[in-house]
């Protein structure tokens, strides 16, 4: 037995939705992307290609608008940090492709505009709309724009059964008195969610001590994980794993300046004489210590 999911604990309703015509779309969209700029809420703009999200990305930042681009070629562990970004206002909006694969949770987001939203295909698909129009089911005033000079099947249906939701949702909120509240959700740095990752993943810790020759083949492994991590989309682990890299390429030159002036100690006699001086550009027989590199 299959049951839907469609009451919300919050109350939340499933956005508004209205179609426009593509003519004067983008100054349309500036419009609405302003009045929910001047509410403090943000805006989710989906395009069908690279090109065109990177040309209305930079042309809505010449508009005075804060704006991030989204899309397969930015790099993994990057669309965390604009994702978070929209959230605490270093940008106001994100256009993107493929909205679904984000894995979305932006309270934040009270508008959804889909361009060409006319245009047949996987991204405009009923079942695709359906879910980028989710988007903005997480914010009381949650609105999905489809710019569009026809209304496809998908469309309609898209349309129509996110209406159904919405009615019977708010037939339940009336009935059992029910007034729909906004999540509030903490914006946690990418760090917090590491550290909550890495209790499942400790292919590394900080401060274990490793030989060099093994510290290296240690970092091999951790890169060819963090690309499958990235390749299978788990970005938090990605991202832990990029840490350790991190953590473990540092320990690695921490050892070998360590090794260095150990090393240095000894030829001066300094390590048996306790005697802990910096050594001075003319104390090595060739001028510098050897862990020096400059001049």
């Amino acid at each position: 037995q299959i049951v839907e999911q469609i009451i919300r604990p919050t109350g939340l309703l499933d956005p508004t939705v209205e179609v426009k015509p593509t003519q004067g779309q983008i100054d349309d969209l500036i419009v609405q992307i302003q009045e929910r700029v001047k509410r403090g809420e943000r805006a989710l703009v989906t395009t069908l290609t690279k090109r065109m999200a990177e040309d209305l990305a930079d042309y809505l930042q010449e508009m005075g608008i804060k704006v991030h681009y989204l899309h397969s070629e930015v790099e993994t562990l990057d669309r965390i940090d604009i994702l978070r970004d929209l959230r605490l206002g270093v940008y106001d909006v994100v256009v993107g492709i493929n909205l679904l694969r984000e894995g979305l949770d932006l309270p934040e987001v009270s508008l959804v505009a889909v361009l060409d939203a006319d245009k047949e295909g996987y991204l405009r698909s009923q079942g695709s709309l359906i879910q980028t129009m989710g988007r903005a089911a997480r914010h009381v005033d949650g609105h999905v724009i489809m710019y569009a000079d026809t209304i496809t099947d998908s469309m309609q249906r898209a349309i129509d059964e996110t209406n159904r939701r919405r009615r019977i949702q708010m037939e339940y909120n009336e009935q059992h008195g029910i007034t729909p509240q906004g999540i509030k959700k903490a914006i946690r740095d990418i760090n917090d969610r590491v550290r909550a990752v890495a209790e499942a993943h400790p292919e590394y810790k900080v401060g274990m001590p490793l030989p060099h020759d093994e510290a290296a083949r240690l970092v091999k492994d951790l890169e060819r994980q963090m690309k499958e991590a990235a390749k299978n989309l788990e970005f938090e682990k990605a991202a832990l794993l990029r840490d350790q890299i991190i953590e473990v390429r540092r320990a690695m030159d921490d050892d070998i300046l360590e090794q260095h002036w150990r090393q240095f100690e000894q030829e001066r006699g300094l390590a048996a004489k306790g005697d802990h001086a910096a050594p001075r550009r003319n104390d090595h027989p060739r001028g510098r210590p050897r862990w020096r590199t400059g001049p």
